[in-house]
């Protein structure tokens, strides 16, 4: 079994017996800052604020098995030492990444023994979701039993990384990353410890974007930057970055150049320039920026600029996407560079872009209108009665699997055209054959004046219901 290092998670200390506050004066920042009681803790109010669920039962000793999901640096393994502390339990730490059923099972033999002294445990494991189902579940019968309470600290989404089994034995609870002024005030108590100079106003907010939420990665950079900063009593950007080196680029993340960056990678790709786009990724990722948020807005462009012109684009983007989640930085970045390349050399076409966007507009002003009988479902025979689906024509049964002049528009409402394809890629094609069926639509209206639903002496029982 492996007890994580004091460097490891946002103030951990290497024994979970130790007293609150008592890390060594050489240890890092963030272990000397770690919190002695929930009031300490910088951020998660909508845990641990004053009255929420989970303080009270801290409080109150009823303890509970727990799943913390969150991202890196926001206190997942903070709350579990202080859910110890509380109750003075032992603290088992057990590391998903190199742990196995064995240091499982050393575990449970720790809690017995202090069971068998009168004292509880909690047993924490780090990166559950890397645990396999045998091993997650080996926790299942003492969970049940109660001999240890179980918290497993997660960064990714429970649902689909924790076997259901432990996961309706633990309660999920959410932790967001740190605003800045929660930041700020770690950064205020970290100056005040280390006796280090003032930040300008411009450092400040380039080291709370550099963090990104993360309490850890912030205060690992403010203890290099004191370090290196010598005594000096203000402490600037140009100083900033000579600290963090490649890790700080001039990227305003959540400024005017981290959205310029986004805008120029989007026209890029719009533009069908793969260099240029290729370019101004590099730039975002080189600049600190999430690469999940890169994937993100690729599926984006997948379907505002490519759409139907070739609907290969977005399931590649969504490949893409799903490829970075597997293997991470930097292997996972080619294929977003991939994915890239490809919209900017596809047929590009917004108009389901364009008609979405009027359809909507177009819904908001007419407002909410009966749907008519014909298109209606029936299945009850009251709803039959009441003439739901009378009239209605079964596509499949008509010439082409197209009926030619029926009508599936509100009473009242125009048939309108929203969505008119480009002439380019496949929806060239989508064109000519929505262009085909708009003509036969036509001469059926020629034919037959439009009366409403179109008769007919077919029950609707004789049709296949929606729900088919």
């Amino acid at each position: 079994m492996r007890v994580m290092g004091e460097q490891e998670s946002l103030f951990d200390g290497a024994d979970g017996a130790r007293p609150a506050g008592s890390a060594p004066h050489d240890a890092p920042l963030a272990d000397r800052l770690r919190p002695k009681t929930l009031d300490e803790v910088v951020g998660q109010r909508h845990l641990l604020g004053p009255g929420r669920p989970l303080r009270v039962a801290l409080e109150t000793g009823r303890l509970h098995s727990m799943i913390l999901w969150g991202p890196p640096g926001v206190g997942k393994t903070t709350i579990a030492r202080l859910v110890a502390h509380l109750v003075d339990a032992q603290f088992i730490v057990l590391s998903a990444v190199l742990s196995g059923v064995k240091d499982i099972r050393d575990a449970v033999e720790r809690a017995r023994a202090a069971r068998a002294v009168g004292r509880a445990s909690v047993v924490f494991v780090d990166e559950v979701h890397r645990f396999n189902k045998a091993q997650q579940d080996a926790f299942l019968p003492h969970v049940e039993s109660g001999l240890f309470t179980f918290i497993g600290a997660t960064t990714e989404n429970p649902s689909f990384e924790v076997n259901s089994a432990l996961l309706s034995r633990a309660t999920v609870h959410v932790l967001k990353p740190l605003q800045p002024d929660e930041l700020i005030e770690l950064l205020s108590r970290a100056r005040v410890l280390l006796k280090g100079g003032e930040l300008t106003d411009a450092a400040r907010d380039r080291l709370i974007g550099y963090a990104d939420g993360d309490a850890r990665r912030l205060l690992n950079a403010y203890e290099n930057l004191v370090g290196m900063a010598d005594g000096a009593p203000l402490l600037d950007e140009a100083m900033l970055e000579r600290t963090l080196g490649e890790l700080l680029r001039r990227y305003d993340k959540g400024g005017e150049q981290f959205y310029d960056s986004i805008s120029a990678l989007h026209k890029a790709v719009r533009g069908s320039d793969p260099d240029a786009s290729l370019y101004w990724v590099a730039r975002m990722l080189d600049g600190g920026v999430d690469p999940r948020y890169v994937a993100r807005r690729v599926v984006r462009m997948a379907s505002e600029d490519i759409g139907l012109a070739d609907p290969r684009a977005l399931a590649l983007a969504l490949d893409a996407a799903e490829v970075y989640e597997r293997l991470g930085s930097p292997e996972g970045e080619l294929a977003l560079a991939q994915a890239v390349v490809y919209l900017s050399v596809a047929p590009k076409s917004n108009a389901v872009y364009t008609a979405w966007g009027a359809v909507r507009e177009f819904v908001q002003a007419d407002g909410t209108r009966p749907v008519p009988l014909h298109l209606r479902n029936a299945p009850t025979g009251l709803m039959k009665q009441l003439g739901y689906g009378r009239g209605y024509r079964y596509a499949h049964d008509e010439a082409e699997a197209f009926a030619a002049g029926e009508n599936y528009w509100p009473d009242g409402v125009a048939p309108q055209r929203f969505y008119e394809p480009a002439p380019r890629g496949l929806e060239q094609r989508i064109a000519e054959r929505l262009a085909q069926l708009r003509g036969l639509n036509e001469a059926a209206a020629k034919r037959t004046p439009a009366q409403g639903p179109t008769s007919t002496s077919e029950s609707a029982s004789d049709t296949p219901s929606d729900s088919d």
